[in-house]
């Protein structure tokens, strides 16, 4: 008789370890999910004040190309956020004016949201590739996230 009660104690157990693993395997999914609307949003923000950067600065190609990464279709995103920041780079920041700052702190704000999302799609990646996961195809239910792959958006002021 007791070696029923350690039978259903290792199933017990082994059930536990399935539904935690299901559960933090859920969780990650939507946390990287989170982190990609919360990336869009500060890349929204980030286009929004180089167009206004721009439009106080004359700088038709700058306008151009915060236009260019706020109407940016889903698979051309990358490289529109790409020209953006190399568009802003060229530019001369001074901290003293006020558009030049909110651009400098949006500029901040996507690099932190960029490392957050890179972080919990490789969280979310590794645990998709356990043995575990793969046997009870706890992933079916998500797709696999994918990393937003830019240049490193910090910009650097003149002092």
């Amino acid at each position: 008789m007791s070696w029923v009660v350690g039978v259903v104690a290792i199933v017990v157990a082994a059930a536990s370890y399935v539904t935690w693993t299901a559960t933090r395997v859920d969780r990650l999914h939507a946390r990287a999910t989170a982190a990609g609307r919360a990336l869009d949003a500060q890349l929204v923000r980030r286009a929004a004040t180089a167009a206004v950067l721009a439009e106080e600065r004359g700088s038709t190609d700058l306008y151009g190309a915060a236009r260019a990464a706020i109407d940016a279709r889903p698979d051309d995103r990358e490289a529109a956020e790409n020209d953006l920041t190399r568009m802003l780079r060229k530019q001369e920041l001074d901290l003293n004016d006020e558009n030049n700052q909110a651009v400098i702190a949006a500029s901040r704000r996507v690099a932190l949201a960029r490392q957050v999302h890179t972080d919990l799609v490789r969280d979310a990646l590794a645990a998709r590739s356990r043995p575990l996961v793969r046997l009870f195809r706890m992933t079916r239910r998500h797709p696999a996230p994918r990393y937003f792959d830019i240049d490193d958006p910090t910009l650097s002021s003149m002092a």
